[in-house]
């Protein structure tokens, strides 16, 4: 799993953090080699002087005496000590300082050690070349702990404050964001009427004027298309209902003419209706929580009257499905229908609850020919009819409501080929609450 975050959001707050990081780490380091380094090294070089004036009088080893080292203890602070006496007074707990010592040993012209007591005061411990044995203890009252910790403290409340500071900048440049992709959701599922408040960065604000001005195309083709629904339901059925009028009216001897035109009438007015059915748009406003166990048994016992044998299995307790009856009822009657058109054995019908998926799944089986794999997609396009083993019936649209009608509920249908012979037909719906029993 990546952990590069994917929305816009996530990766701004990412890339300001990683910048703040970034720059938080060259600053210590800046800090580092030209303000504490140089710092350390120049009080390395006034404490070499200082240890140079400590041993200034010692000749062979002698060491002054007892009353000098105490005046100047009391002058400076600084204290010759042996070793033993050194340990007793915190030497053991001194931590040693290579690069401190490299230096010290330039300035003292010998081998030297550093040593530095973490405390407060802090320590500095000097074993010099010129008095081997001997530790001098030079107290450095202008550093403590406390200053040291407090730096860290102030460093890292400046890095704190920089991310919180570039999460709310990464949040308010992505508001907009945001409601345009809710906006767009809402006008995906059918609500053209939403409009966006232009407000932002410069580029958002032609963003969300583009975006209002596409809403308001879509609604204006939306307008039309129910104008066109209208005009073919009553402009075509009008003349239709006139010849099939007078078709009636035709003499006994003309029985066989009549019957062709009534059949041929009653073709168009299924063509009508697949072009209605294709063209209606199923708004989310028109869903509601339903059991699907309940719409599938109506729709199979509608369907019972081809004379065909429907075997029907449900699974008991299956969660709600958002989804619009009417709509649904019309897929299942195309499913059910397409399998009793194109085989002559039994069919089954199934639901079941698909964990993988958490969607509720719908199986319409049949013993049919089936479809060769390389349509099973394109059967799916307007006017594209399966393999000529399945017949070529119809107006070629009735796979296509299939899934348009399941894409707008959220879903997927797919067509697969049995291995014992024949199609599965298959729906999945999305749940709303998952039965936890």
């Amino acid at each position: 799993m990546s952990l590069f975050p994917k929305s816009a959001f996530g990766q701004t707050v990412f890339f300001v953090g990683a910048l703040l990081l970034v720059n938080q780490i060259m600053s210590y380091i800046t800090v580092t080699l030209y303000v504490i380094k140089p710092t350390f090294e120049q009080a390395n070089l006034m404490l070499a002087k200082q240890v140079k004036t400590v041993f200034i009088d010692w000749e062979d080893g002698v060491e002054v005496s007892s009353g000098l080292s105490d005046v100047f203890f009391e002058i400076t602070g600084i204290e010759v000590m042996t070793q033993r006496e050194a340990y007793i007074n915190g030497l053991g707990d001194a931590k040693e300082y290579t690069l401190l010592s490299q230096s010290m040993s330039e300035q003292l012209n010998g081998s030297a050690r550093v040593r530095i007591s973490q405390g407060d005061p802090i320590v500095y411990w000097v074993e010099a070349p010129q008095a081997p044995g001997y530790w001098v203890r030079v107290p450095l009252t202008g550093f403590s702990e406390a200053k040291l910790e407090f730096l860290v403290f102030y460093l890292s409340s400046i890095g704190f404050l920089s991310v919180l500071g570039g999460w709310w900048f990464a949040r308010h440049l992505n508001r907009p964001l945001r409601a345009l992709q809710t906006a767009a959701g809402r006008v995906g599922v059918g609500d053209f009427s939403t409009r966006l408040v232009e407000s932002g960065a410069t580029e958002v604000i032609e963003v969300t004027k583009a975006f209002n001005q596409m809403s308001k195309g879509i609604a204006e083709l939306e307008s039309d298309r129910r104008l066109l629904m209208a005009g073919v339901s009553h402009d075509l059925r009008t003349p239709l209902t006139r010849i099939r009028l007078a078709t009636e009216m035709m003499s006994d001897d003309e029985d066989y003419l009549k019957e062709g035109i009534i059949d041929d009438i009653e073709d168009m007015n299924a063509i009508i209706d697949q072009f209605i059915e294709y063209l209606r748009h199923h708004n989310s406003s028109e869903m509601m929580l339903e059991d699907i166990n309940t719409v599938v048994e109506d729709v199979v016992n509608v369907e019972q009257k081809h004379q065909r044998t429907i075997q029907l299995s449900t699974q008991a307790s299956l969660p709600s499905v958002l989804l619009n009856t009417v709509a649904l009822k019309r897929v299942l009657t195309n499913m059910i229908e397409n399998a009793i058109r194109y085989s002559d054995g039994a069919i089954s019908v199934s639901t079941e609850f698909s964990k993988e998926h958490s969607s509720v799944l719908i199986k319409v089986q049949d013993r049919g020919p089936g479809i060769p794999e390389s349509e099973l997609e394109t059967v799916f396009e307007p006017f594209k009819q399966g393999d000529q083993a399945r017949g070529s019936e119809g107006s070629g649209l009735g796979l296509a409501i299939i899934k348009r009608i399941v894409t707008t509920h959220g879903g997927t249908v797919r067509l697969r080929n049995r291995k014992q012979g024949g199609l599965s037909a298959e729906v999945l719906l999305p749940v709303m609450h998952v039965n936890q029993n």
